[in-house]
């Protein structure tokens, strides 16, 4: 990271800050719609610029992010966290989720993949 670049692709700073563990899931959430740069939906081969405001749903959470920096290859957490800045309502929003999450487990976090037979039976006891 320590060429500085002027514009990247969007998919590609995704990557490189983190919040996809590929480019090709990255790619795909721009596609499907996941990822929204001022609340519009985008291509993955648009080009990202210092101070766009970006709406990310990675799945397990969603991020409202400033970014500061650019940068088009993969680094260290510790760099990747210098890239962007959370906004203060998206991290009072994830905090919410997180202490409902601690208070209220969903049954079927737990199961990962197609329920054995097991977890079926726990899941039907839950329920009744």
């Amino acid at each position: 990271m320590s060429k500085t670049v002027e514009a990247v692709r969007v998919d590609k700073w995704l990557w490189a800050a983190r919040f996809f563990k590929t480019r090709t899931l990255a790619s795909d959430a721009v596609d499907n719609g996941k990822v929204k740069l001022n609340d519009e939906r985008i291509k993955p081969a648009r080009n990202l610029k210092a101070g766009e405001i970006l709406t990310i749903d990675n799945g397990a959470n969603v991020w409202e992010v400033e970014v500061l920096l650019l940068a088009d290859t993969r680094g260290s957490a510790a760099i990747a966290q210098t890239l962007y800045r959370e906004t203060e309502q998206s991290m009072a929003k994830r905090s919410v989720i997180a202490e409902d999450r601690k208070f209220f487990k969903e049954p079927t976090m737990a199961i990962k993949g197609r329920p054995t037979k097991r977890d079926r039976r726990l899941l039907d006891k839950a329920q009744s």
